[in-house]
């Protein structure tokens, strides 16, 4: 999966294709045509209402694959959102790495496009959270 570009209707189509979802429960869940159907199988981008009825129809959480565009992508945040506790700052930090995100650097590493270094450098994770992917893969 390319998180770096996405095309979110053939991401669908291919969820659907994995299913084996007859297209006629389709038709009926969204009350629309055959043809509506496919426009939205080509769409780069979709409407986010769009996109959770998909994700309902499919169980799958289509909106995760943006979060992890977002982590890997998105530039360095400020870190002054640290809590002042005494004369010392508290960041806390909560788990954003989801299963495409560690599948996709893991990938990166073992196909050798990116060393580990890179990775750390690149996308900014921790070296001791990637040594734990790696480990457990």
């Amino acid at each position: 999966m390319n998180l770096k570009k996405i095309h979110i209707g053939s991401l669908v189509k291919s969820k659907v294709d994995e299913h084996s979802m007859p297209v006629e429960r389709i038709m009926k869940f969204f009350s629309c045509t055959e043809e509506e159907i496919g426009e939205m199988y080509s769409q780069e981008s979709m409407d986010t209402l769009k996109l959770l009825r998909w994700s309902k129809l499919l169980s799958f959480d289509f909106f995760r694959i943006y979060t992890g565009h977002l982590v890997l992508y998105s530039p360095p945040t400020r870190k002054d959102k640290a809590v002042k506790v005494g004369n010392s700052k508290i960041e806390f930090r909560k788990s954003i790495y989801t299963e495409e995100v560690k599948n996709f650097v893991l990938n990166k590493i073992k196909t050798g496009k990116l060393t580990s270094g890179e990775v750390v450098a690149r996308y900014r994770i921790p070296k001791t959270t990637l040594y734990k992917w790696m480990k457990k893969q």
